[in-house]
């Protein structure tokens, strides 16, 4: 290696990019690790993102927010219960041009390839190199996490995803909506090719025992059992992505920092997990990817902040960085676990007492504003 690298980032997915870019802005120099693997080809890739005020604002301070055809902006949620029950949140009334956007992942991970290209701080190298600092940016298998010695408290919801993509005879009005159905299933229908798009991103969550089955079912069966379950809110729909699945779980490292295993240089060698590698969250509010830039942020903050006598693999350093982002993970990964016990219980007096709550939480006036502006990455309105 031509010369020495202040951090090296494995992973060079969504978050592991991000991060580069931040530290760059900090005039450190970064290697990237990227894996043969993650040049696959992505033209099957059916996944999009819901994506906050603060990921868009992030993403933007590094030049890599998509256009407007990959990045739609969404003016109202719907959440609908399964006797009744309906939760609506409107981004007029938080005074916002968007509750979120749906990004496409290909558009954003082309846009932070071209950004880390062009950032001569930033070095793509195909293995780890030595580092003060590494952080484990690889997702939720992360191997180096296992290197490393981390347990990885995981909790199985027994459910998977089934993500796709459909053409509907309607457009969606920049309306995300989601059905909570009797048998404990999950149906997100998200905005695509914006503004004036009638195309959505799927993302179903079903008990593990329906998988096989609407995996193998021809097209025509699933669209149906999807108009079925949206009550035709869209018309009728057409497959135009291939279908993908992954199973549905909560995770949670009981460590985010330490030293290297091999550190046997005389300055210490340090590591850090962000994203899913640090943890995993259910998908029914879509805030992982949220919550992992929000990681990526606070560390290059607080290393960008640092004195200059402190290595950037300072244990204190990554130690604040581990419990400033613990607790920013603790209200949301509680509320969404929670909820998903709720909806995938089929006892019917937890059905009428879920749609009771959801029709008192859209009454609740002061506590649904708090919950939709920590949705959106917002902060509380100033009071005047």
């Amino acid at each position: 290696m031509a010369h020495s690298f202040d951090i090296c980032i494995r992973g060079a997915g969504i978050v592991g990019r991000t991060l580069a870019l931040l530290l760059a802005r900090e005039r450190l120099s970064v290697a990237l690790v990227d894996s043969a693997a993650s040049h696959a080809p992505s033209h099957s890739d059916v996944r999009a993102y819901a994506m906050n005020v603060a990921s868009r604002e992030l993403l933007q301070s590094v030049r890599s927010w998509p256009d407007a055809t990959h990045a739609t902006p969404v003016l109202q949620m719907q959440v609908h219960g399964d006797q009744g029950g309906a939760v609506t949140f409107d981004a007029g009334s938080q005074h916002a041009d968007a509750m979120a956007w749906i990004v496409d992942v290909p558009a954003l991970e082309k846009q932070l390839a071209d950004a880390t290209r062009f950032q001569p701080l930033v070095e793509v190298v195909s293995e780890p190199v030595p580092a003060a600092l590494t952080v484990v940016c690889e997702g939720r298998a992360s191997k180096s996490r296992s290197e490393f010695g981390v347990e990885f408290d995981v909790t199985p919801y027994g459910q998977t995803a089934i993500a796709t993509r459909l053409r509907c005879e309607k457009p969606h009005l920049q309306i995300a909506r989601q059905w909570f159905s009797r048998d404990g299933s999950i149906l997100a229908f998200l905005p695509l090719e914006g503004e004036q798009g009638n195309s959505v991103a799927v993302v179903w969550s079903i008990p593990h025992d329906q998988v096989a089955t609407w995996l193998a079912a021809d097209d025509a069966a699933f669209v149906q059992k999807l108009e079925a379950i949206s009550d035709f809110t869209l018309g009728t729909l057409e497959l135009s992505a291939p279908r993908a699945s992954w199973p549905l779980q909560q995770a949670l490292a009981r460590r985010w920092c330490g030293a290297m295993p091999d550190a046997t240089e005389g300055r210490a060698r340090n590591w850090a997990l962000a994203g899913d590698a640090a943890h995993t969250v259910h998908p029914l509010a879509g805030q992982g990817l949220n919550i992992g830039l929000g990681d990526v942020a606070a560390l290059a903050r607080i290393l960008g902040e640092r004195q200059s006598w402190r290595s950037v693999g300072d244990l204190r350093l990554l130690r604040q960085y581990e419990r400033e982002r613990k607790s920013a993970l603790l209200p949301l990964g509680t509320t969404m676990d929670a909820l998903q016990q709720l909806f995938s219980r089929q006892e019917s007096a937890l059905q009428a007492l879920r749609n009771w709550g959801m029709r008192g939480f859209e009454m609740s006036g002061p506590f649904k504003e708090w919950v939709a502006r920590q949705a959106m990455g917002l902060q509380p309105p100033t009071k005047r």
